[in-house]
């Protein structure tokens, strides 16, 4: 049996991003989510505590790419 796979959601792509280090900010994020075409980036990013998690996540990776 086939296992059938979905792409992530708006939310889920936008914490991949920024735990991959490939953004270093939310507008980063806004506009990779936009130009992957994922929909209503706007309204799933609003919050203040999405905004801060992503924000730190973006930071612990930036962090975790410096040599030491």
């Amino acid at each position: 049996m086939a296992v059938m796979t979905f792409p992530p959601s708006t939310l889920e792509r936008a914490f991949e991003l920024a735990r991959s280090g490939e953004c270093t900010n939310t507008a980063e994020i806004r506009a990779r989510l936009k130009s992957e075409r994922h929909d209503q980036v706007e309204a799933h990013l609003q919050g203040p505590s999405i905004n801060r998690q992503l924000r730190l996540l973006c930071e612990e990776a930036a962090r975790n790419r410096q040599p030491a």
